[in-house]
């Protein structure tokens, strides 16, 4: 099983990346995928979930029409658009995939630093 996370990287105040999630080893259509992120000296947060067949996605408050999560089932990837982001988007981010409710793949992290 592997999740290998891409797209990170230094961005300005306002700006935008795209990350990318490649998964490979398990079945992508059959598990729910997120995307968490851990910003400097800080736990885990969760920051958006969409569904297995793609129909709902959800978001943390923080990041509500500011980000865009959404997976292409041809290329077993999920990616999260994020728009306008500040500095407090700092943070290593995650991707994670699960059947049940607990996460049952993490890939190894992309570092987003949002800075001028």
């Amino acid at each position: 099983v592997q999740l290998v996370e891409s797209g990170g990287g230094l961005v300005q105040p306002g700006g935008s990346l795209r990350l990318s999630c490649a998964a490979s080893g398990f079945i992508f259509a059959a598990s729910h995928m997120s995307w968490v992120r851990q910003a400097p000296g800080k736990g885990l947060e969760w920051v958006s979930t969409i569904d297995m067949d793609g129909t709902s996605a959800y978001y943390t408050d923080a990041v509500k029409g500011r980000f865009i999560i959404y997976r292409d089932y041809d290329k077993n990837t999920m990616y999260l658009q994020m728009n306008s982001l500040k500095s407090e988007d700092t943070a290593v981010y995650y991707c994670a995939g699960r059947v049940g409710p607990s996460y049952d793949y993490w890939g190894q992290g992309t570092q987003v630093t949002v800075s001028s």
